[in-house]
């Protein structure tokens, strides 16, 4: 069957549109629009009247794509931000009536359900590649971010309060940030992973991937790409020093040197400094906890996951 798999973030909202034959997924159309749905939200509880239109404009444009290509199903996954927000329902009607005949209405899933998404579309490859279970699993999104650990399927798994947006807004306002944001940081990301901690044993990794934008902006740095090429980054090997190399250089750099990569998606510039602090510390406490040597990425996450969940 022809599938559309939608997921809507806190800072982004990507579409997939595959065929489904079994486990395996032919693609067809990859978009990744950032509309920063969770802009502010994080004080006021509520979507912002521009993040909306800017969102539903996609929406609807996602919508017309996945009628061009006749697709037989569409499931629309709504992340952090909508799950926060006071307006929910605003932004359920304006989603609702973007898609119509398909009659779509945005679900709203529980961490431990995206958790599960993430992992199902992260560990396909890397069962292919033989490598070695258990898999921790890590999505960091813009409010949130999960971690997964599992070999087949998931045995553990947390939801944290930890994103590169929600961090950006709450601690991160210099350019670049400095020490003292930084620490100020540092004591919400390592609270969260102490949290995590409780939930999550970290030592029994044996490969360690991490999934979404933050991450694979860090591995594009980490790489030397020029220009963002999904071939390279998708199931690329860093070593320790490389990736916290690179989350200590993008941290530590101006708006003006962080937008003048060619690999930087001009809506990820404000906040990679974010992203990249908190796979630092993810790296550094799971690398210290189960011995690990390198870190894994993909490219493929929670949109192929939402895709081979869909069901005629």
């Amino acid at each position: 069957m022809r599938v559309g798999a939608i997921d809507c973030g806190t800072n982004s909202i990507r579409l997939l549109v595959a065929d489904r034959d079994g486990e395996d997924l032919t693609y067809l159309a990859r978009r990744t629009e950032i509309v920063r749905l969770g802009q502010g939200v994080d004080v006021t509880g509520r979507i912002a009247d521009e993040a909306m239109a800017r969102t539903l404009l996609v929406a609807r444009e996602y919508a017309q794509i996945c009628r061009e290509h006749s697709v037989d199903a569409v499931r629309f996954v709504a992340t952090s931000a909508s799950r926060d927000a006071a307006n929910a329902g605003e932004f359920v009607d304006g989603v609702r009536s973007a898609f119509g005949s398909y009659d779509v209405v945005p679900e709203v899933v529980s961490g431990h359900e995206e958790a599960s998404l993430s992992f199902t579309g992260a560990t396909g490859p890397l069962r292919a590649q033989n490598a070695e279970a258990p898999f921790l699993v890590v999505d960091l999104g813009g409010g949130s971010t999960e971690l997964v650990l599992g070999t087949d399927d998931v045995e553990q798994s947390i939801s944290l309060d930890i994103g590169s947006v929600r961090m950006t807004e709450r601690h991160l306002r210099s350019d670049p940030p400095t020490a003292a944001e930084i620490e100020s940081a540092m004591v919400d990301i390592d609270a969260a992973l102490d949290e995590a901690e409780k939930v999550v044993d970290l030592s029994a990794a044996k490969t360690l991937v991490g999934l979404a934008g933050s991450v694979t902006t860090v591995t594009a740095h980490a790489l030397g790409l020029s220009s963002y090429d999904s071939s390279r980054i998708h199931g690329a090997e860093l070593t320790l020093g490389q990736a916290l190399a690179s989350c200590d250089a993008l941290l530590g750099a101006g708006r003006d040197e962080r937008a003048a990569y060619g690999f930087m998606h001009p809506g990820r510039v404000d906040v990679i400094g974010a992203g990249a602090l908190i796979w630092r510390a993810v790296v550094q406490r799971v690398a210290a906890r189960a011995c690990l040597t390198e870190v894994r990425t993909s490219e493929t996450d929670i949109l192929d996951g939402i895709a081979l969940s869909i069901t005629a």
